[in-house]
């Protein structure tokens, strides 16, 4: 018996995919090479931006064909999509080849469901769970050559008026120190992995949910005092959380590598509070100089959202200028995309598709100017 994954979205789901990959081959399963040959397929979604959705709809409907000439193949559609409800019942309704349509919490019970679906107890499944407790217990099989992604926290507690993760992810929850430290230390000693990825919505807020409490900078010292010939680096960070502490230890430990990518969104301070983003430009420009002064070497890299509801031009050109003065190893630049349920999408004043094109053209354009001038390419 064959599966296959088709992951979409950031980081934090591939890593959920290398659990998925986990569970199916303790069920007996081995990785296939394509969906022509798998058994079961599963797709792991990501809610982020509308296209990532339609992406997901595009390529469950192209299976209707392949479940028609194979009733027994089993077709999952899990992840951050197919935890709203809307969107999960929009699934179960528009594609009834689909066997198994869960969200971001069910994954642990995934191989129940596939027992139930396979001894017919059950023909089809839509399971919604609530979020609950990290499971420490679960396998992964990883596909990332030397690199580990290793999951520090999920959720995320921020609720930026135009980000889905905490409706889709829940609420921040951080694993205990010492179950992170003994993976690392395990992975560690296989010889396999050279680097080893944090993984969080917001690692910098690490460790303020357990008692007694544990700081992100303390998790990087105590990962840095394993031995072993390996690297560390962390994604993703928010400003807002971003201690001295944390600077000063990636300045000091030899083992963290020297890239920091930390999310500014927008240049200018109207568009950043009806944002929630909780700092303003000179805040964000300030952390830049503390890195900078603290870690002269350190790479720095970006995210910025263009077109958010009402962002005037004079507005967009401060993002713009923004990006002139801190001139960004890389950016990643997106055009506001509505997400269901999110404070933004109900907001007055959302800017054209073509405003917004333009205005992400004219922001990647600077990047790749920026990059030729300081050799950066």
């Amino acid at each position: 018996m064959k599966y296959f994954i088709v992951t979409f979205g950031c980081q934090m789901n591939v890593h959920d995919s290398e659990k998925i990959a986990g569970i199916l081959e303790n069920l007996g399963y081995k990785c296939g090479q394509n969906r022509e040959e798998a058994d079961i397929i599963v797709f792991n979604t990501c809610a982020i931006r509308e296209g990532a959705e339609d992406r997901v709809f595009g390529n469950v409907g192209a299976l209707k064909k392949q479940k028609k000439i194979n009733p027994n193949l089993i077709i999952v559609v899990c992840g951050c999509m197919t935890q709203k409800a809307s969107t999960a019942q929009y699934m179960k309704e528009t594609f009834p080849f689909v066997d198994i349509v869960i969200g971001t919490h069910n994954v642990p019970n995934l191989a129940s469901y596939i027992m139930k679906v396979k001894a017919k107890q059950q023909k089809r499944m839509l399971e919604l769970w609530e979020e609950g407790e990290i499971d420490e217990s679960l396998p992964y099989s990883r596909s990332s050559g030397d690199n580990a992604w290793v999951n520090i926290m999920q959720g995320c507690n921020n609720f930026c008026t135009y980000c889905i993760v905490p409706y889709v992810r829940g609420r921040e929850k951080s694993r205990e120190k010492e179950n992170i430290l003994n993976e690392i230390k395990q992975l560690v000693l296989t010889g396999k992995y050279k680097k080893i990825t944090l993984l969080g919505q917001n690692v910098n807020s690490y460790g303020k949910d357990l008692s007694p409490s544990v700081s992100f900078a303390k998790l990087l010292k105590d990962i840095c005092a394993i031995e072993g010939d390996f690297t560390i680096s962390f994604m993703t960070s928010h400003p807002k959380d971003l201690t001295d502490e944390v600077i000063e230890t990636i300045a000091v430990e030899d083992k963290i590598e020297k890239y920091i990518h930390l999310p500014a969104q927008s240049g200018d301070n109207r568009i950043l509070h009806l944002m929630n983003r909780k700092y303003t430009r000179e805040t964000y420009l300030e952390i830049i100089r503390k890195i900078r002064e603290r870690v002269p070497n350190c790479r720095i890299t970006s995210d910025f959202i263009v077109g958010f509801p009402t962002e005037s031009e004079e507005e967009f050109l401060h993002t713009m200028s923004l990006v002139e003065e801190v001139r960004f190893d890389s950016i990643f630049a997106f055009m506001y995309s509505p997400r269901e349920n999110t404070v933004a999408a109900k907001m007055d004043g959302q800017i054209t598709e073509e405003v917004k094109n333009e205005r992400v053209n004219k922001l990647l354009a600077l990047n790749k100017k920026i990059q030729m001038e300081d050799g950066k390419k």
